[in-house]
């Protein structure tokens, strides 16, 4: 069966558009496979770029074992972060407008911003964080455009692996001035503690996302560039997001991050 790219991107989008969840790509087609639903993201990020959005970065996604468990998933995804998805914080809370949004969940992110190209094929953990300009902490807000946030693999990869809003925060580190492996992160929802982790739980070392979302990249003819934000995923699971809802991701060496749902 072939799939029709162009025809599931504008299904996405206009979900997005009219803020209506829409049923799985895969409950619809008799196989989905990984290249299909990346060719279909691909569509999709065309789309928004054509409509005047530009690319802020990229994201991984499900790098951590908690994420791939609640998401019943087994590998990460990678996705694209777009310019209008990055909140503004001002030096406080972010403010995610919720009524743009589906069914929001908010989670916590290690984010590098690059200071110069990284291409893949044969990116180390070294040569990701020689690109690094810093190391920032910051809370992605999901939202799965499918009923009851529920897909498979190549359902997510075709929605851009979820992607909606981002606050990043300002306290960044050089890459090499932290250890990335024990970089403590504590999550909060309304002041209660949700989820504690470290950066051993994305992968074992968030710079080995960031070097294998280069590679994966660089076998498209692809790179990350030079000021982008990279996003290396989330190291607890996410929690919803709601109008008065506050979420706020505390780190070692990296600052907080507050996200208010408006």
């Amino acid at each position: 069966m072939t799939i029709d790219h162009a025809h599931w991107a504008e299904y996405l989008a206009t979900a997005v558009d009219e803020r209506q969840d829409v049923q799985a790509i895969t409950k619809q087609v008799d196989e989905l496979s990984i290249d299909d639903a990346y060719a279909i993201q691909a569509a999709l990020l065309e789309l928004q770029l054509g409509r005047g959005d530009t690319l802020a970065g990229a994201k991984l996604g499900l790098t951590s074992a908690a994420k791939q468990e609640q998401m019943g998933v087994a590998e990460p995804v990678y996705g694209w972060v777009l310019a209008s998805s990055v909140l503004g914080t001002d030096g406080g809370a972010a403010e995610a407008p919720i009524g743009d949004l589906i069914h929001p969940r908010a989670e916590p992110e290690i984010v590098f911003r690059l200071a110069q190209d990284l291409a893949g094929p044969g990116v180390t953990r070294e040569d990701a964080l020689d690109a690094t300009e810093a190391v920032l902490g910051g809370i992605e807000v999901i939202d799965s455009r499918y009923e009851a946030f529920s897909f498979t693999l190549p359902d997510v990869i075709a929605d851009n692996t979820s992607a909606a809003r981002v606050a990043i925060g300002s306290d960044g580190v050089g890459p090499r001035d932290v250890d990335l492996q024990t970089l403590g992160c504590l999550f909060e929802v309304d002041g209660a503690i949700t989820g504690t982790a470290t950066g051993a739980a994305l992968l074992d070392d968030p710079a080995t996302c960031l070097a294998m979302l280069a590679n994966h990249l660089g076998k498209h003819g692809q790179k990350l560039e030079a000021g982008w934000i990279v996003m290396a995923g989330a190291p607890t699971d996410a929690k919803p997001l709601a109008v008065g809802t506050t979420v706020g991701a505390r780190y070692s060496s990296l600052g907080s991050v507050t996200v208010k749902g408006v």
